[in-house]
């Protein structure tokens, strides 16, 4: 079986947020058009499905990575802050971007809070598996390399 390991990272968070825009209870926020991704950016998003997107990322990250928090995540999201002529820093990204995620997740019931941090449940883990063993023959066509998996 195909799991979430075996795909690259571009063409699953792709395809998750396509199958997360079908899910009713993942929605972005009223102020999501508005606002940005943490206060190293400038300006809020350009893609209108950003939301899905990073909802996508968040959730490989917490399979990939679980259990996380609120403030691991914030820091995979951070950037560097431009400060004019002082050196550049690192900011972390918008804590509440990845909670309301993390709450939407949760009542998806593919993420569950525990000790330690979230954690993707037995049917978040079945939908990443079966959305990246949908994408196998996909990847296998365009890197022959990958036949193997």
């Amino acid at each position: 079986m195909t799991t979430v390991y075996d795909i690259p990272a571009d063409r699953l968070i792709r395809q998750v947020a396509e199958e997360l825009k079908k899910n009713p209870q993942i929605q972005p926020p009223d102020w999501a058009a508005f606002a940005k991704t943490g206060v190293h950016k400038e300006m809020p998003p350009e893609n209108d499905d950003w939301w899905y997107v990073r909802a996508a990322a968040v959730f490989r990250r917490i399979y990939t990575d679980g259990p996380v928090g609120i403030q691991r995540m914030r820091s995979a999201y951070g950037g560097s802050c431009n400060r004019g002529s002082s050196p550049n820093q690192f900011r972390r990204g918008s804590g509440s971007i990845v909670r309301k995620i993390f709450q939407q997740l949760e009542a998806a019931g593919y993420v569950a809070h525990g000790i330690g941090g979230r954690t993707v449940t037995p049917a978040g883990r079945s939908f990443l598996d079966g959305v990246a063993n949908g994408l196998k023959p996909e990847v296998v066509a365009t890197a022959p390399g990958l036949a193997k998996y």
